[in-house]
């Protein structure tokens, strides 16, 4: 496939993810000497062409960082409310991305990250416990982490929780998130910001604390 080169100095391409029955379609970006790559989990309703994921995406590139922005549903799937909603079909749609990159000649030497947002970050949590060491690092946005509760006594990557300090609802389900992660974590609240991070600077600083999270822990050193 034709790759575009873009202004990050990443070089971007669709790429195709097929297995278990699935074919599901993605953005991979990789700039040169790329630190890690990271994988993103979207949220409910959402996908590869969503503006504020790209944004973080965009970022990180910036920041020596690898992307893959897919689509973990099907489109004839998306609009079926107990799909969008079914964690664990989710997370083994991203396992099976994780897999698409060890092989991938672009990023088969790279370490891994989950974004994940909304209900993606479930999925990124619960991919992460099935995973080991072998995912990096994870960074949840305005996510619902309680959703993966069974299964993050498990994950033994770093975490880091980023909820709005006015999305009400969320802040509790993160900080019982968080009370039940067991290795590296942080809980990050930003002040002012909703659940979608839509105020002025606010989708910066997420990306900002995502870049210097992922940088941190998925270098070779990490």
């Amino acid at each position: 496939m034709t790759s575009t080169e873009l202004g990050t100095g990443a070089r971007e391409r669709e790429v195709s993810v097929k297995g278990k029955g699935a074919h599901l379609v993605g953005i991979l970006a990789v700039p040169e000497a790329a630190q890690g790559v990271v994988l993103f989990a979207h949220g409910s309703g959402s996908g590869r062409f969503s503006p504020r994921n790209n944004y973080v995406a965009r970022v990180l590139q910036e920041g020596g960082l690898g992307t893959l922005l897919i689509d973990l549903l099907e489109a004839w799937e998306a609009d079926d409310r107990s799909k969008v909603f079914d964690i664990d079909l989710l997370a083994e749609r991203l396992l099976l991305a994780t897999g698409w990159l060890r092989q991938e000649p672009e990023t088969r030497d790279l370490r891994i990250g989950y974004f994940g947002a909304s209900t993606g970050a479930a999925a990124a949590l619960q991919a992460a416990a099935e995973e080991g060491d072998r995912i990096a690092a994870v960074v949840s946005r305005g996510g619902r982490p309680d959703l993966a509760l069974p299964y993050l006594a498990r994950v033994t990557a770093p975490v880091l929780l980023i909820v709005g300090g006015d999305d009400t609802p969320v802040i509790p389900l993160n900080e019982q998130a968080y009370a039940a992660l067991p290795g590296v974590k942080e809980l990050v609240i930003i002040p002012g910001a909703t659940h979608l991070f839509e105020e002025p600077g606010k989708l910066a600083e997420v990306a900002r604390l995502a870049r210097d999270w992922f940088q941190r822990h998925l270098t070779q050193g990490g």
